[in-house]
């Protein structure tokens, strides 16, 4: 393979993997639009955002699986392909549930692109001679766009073509990746015929159910542990998560191999590292606004304005943090944006004693930092730490990490703005951060590199 041809690919790949993300953030300003076409409350339009985190959290390490049984090319194009005829048809759906039934579809789909494009990576870099940091960094560069363009793509559809052109701009996206993996992506390699029932057998169906219930309970619980905690729901997880652990010890082909999670203990550090990071990334993105705009006043185009820096030296920054990896190492990288993280998180408490635009602006240019730094290494970690064969099941739990984080953060907001968004409240924030931060770079400062980490 060419590095042209390479390039091609992995270029086709990041347009499926920023698919997710972008619905993610997207979706948020067509929540007062929704609301008004289907004659909803404020609680019940929040289910399209909460039914897309809850099929991506649980759908990406199944999508990975699949993916390592019948390989990441196909499950990619499988990907692509429920991605487009779910886009096309949602926005005719004519009761606000079934538009929720399409998000969990685009979910299932946009699921399948990043473990099938990490998966991918193995053969493109074997064939082609280039470098798996460089390759990454596009794969990231991909994901982070599209959470920053989201909510401006978004505002622009719904304003001038409603809500269902949030859905349509998906199809020719989700047609250009398809193509251009078609043709340049490399082709799987060939696998024997099975029947049904062992296929069925191996892909340990009671463990996959397991799993997902245990994930579900536990993120519905967390979204509303604020108001009013569902007690039961903590109870069904825990006891889903036994079962779940009791299925992987005892099953011949597990879903997810937990006495090798157990072995690993630097993949293990990179999913808990990466929930982590997204508590405090998600902190940010998620309180900052809502901060400048319930205390700051700032309307909110303007706050999208402040907010700039973050997404676009997190976008600018990504080659040379892949060129630094390259050359120094992961973990040289994970020092050097965790010690980072910290001192940005406690620049943050700037904010509690002015929110003239110059503090959110260099604030968030500061966080731009980091998040890119760590957001890469620890892509680049996940890539180095698993096995090859289970790529893509690692890739998904690694995406699943993300949501969890992410989650966890509208607890922490909720939590600490219950009594109103003020300085007070957000000093709270800001000192739980920053301990987040510092617990981070403990834990990364563990990190070592295999023998075959580049």
């Amino acid at each position: 393979m060419t590095p042209r041809r390479a390039g091609i690919a992995v270029a086709a790949l990041g347009v499926g993997t920023l698919l997710n993300p972008l619905n993610s953030s997207m979706i948020a300003v067509a929540l007062i639009t929704l609301r008004d076409a289907f004659g909803l409350d404020v609680l019940t339009v929040t289910w399209v955002i909460t039914a897309f985190y809850l099929a991506s959290a649980a759908g990406q390490p199944l999508m990975g699986r699949l993916g390592d049984r019948f390989g990441s090319r196909r499950l990619f194009l499988f990907g692509m392909t429920v991605v487009a005829v779910t886009c096309v048809l949602t926005p005719f759906a004519p009761t606000f549930w079934l538009v929720c039934v399409g998000r969990v579809l685009l979910a299932v789909g946009t699921a399948c692109a990043f473990p099938g494009a990490v998966a991918l990576l193995h053969p493109i870099t074997a064939q082609s001679g280039l470098s798996s940091p460089r390759l990454l960094g596009r794969l990231q560069m991909a994901n982070t766009a599209g959470a920053a363009v989201g909510p401006v793509i978004g505002g622009l559809l719904v304003t001038y073509l409603g809500w269902q052109a949030i859905f349509w701009i998906n199809v020719p996206l989700a047609v250009i990746s398809f193509t251009g993996v078609r043709l340049f992506a490399p082709v799987d390699e060939a696998r024997t015929r099975q029947p049904i029932s062992k296929v069925l057998v191996d892909s340990d169906v009671p463990g996959i159910l397991a799993f997902t219930a245990s994930l579900v309970t536990l993120l519905v619980f967390l979204l509303g542990v604020t108001d009013r905690p569902r007690w039961v729901l903590l109870g069904l997880a825990l006891a889903s998560a036994a079962l779940f652990a009791w299925r992987e010890l005892s099953a011949r082909t597990p879903f997810i191999d937990v006495r090798m999670l157990v072995r690993n203990r630097r993949l293990l550090l990179v999913y808990v590292g990466f929930a982590l990071f997204n508590v405090v990334y998600y902190v940010v993105f998620f309180g900052l606004p809502q901060y400048l705009e319930e205390f700051g006043g700032y309307r909110a185009d303007a706050v999208g304005l402040l907010m700039l820096p973050l997404a676009t030296l997190n976008v600018l920054l990504t080659p040379l943090a892949a060129r630094f990896i390259e050359r120094r190492g992961i973990r040289p990288a994970f020092l050097l944006g965790g010690a980072w993280l910290v001192c940005a998180a406690l620049l943050l408490t700037v904010l509690s004693a002015s929110v003239m635009p110059w503090a959110p602006l260099v604030i968030t240019a500061m966080m731009g930092v980091p998040y890119c730094v760590v957001s890469i290494a620890m892509s680049q970690a996940l890539y180095s730490s698993a096995a090859r064969e289970s790529a893509g099941v690692a890739t998904g739990i690694f995406q699943t990490s993300r949501y969890i984080g992410a989650i966890l953060s509208t607890t922490m907001l909720g939590i600490a703005f219950a009594d109103g968004t003020n300085p007070a409240s957000w000093l709270e924030v800001t000192v739980a951060s920053t301990v987040l931060a510092a617990l981070l770079l403990v834990l990364v400062s563990r990190w070592r590199p295999s023998n075959r980490t580049t």
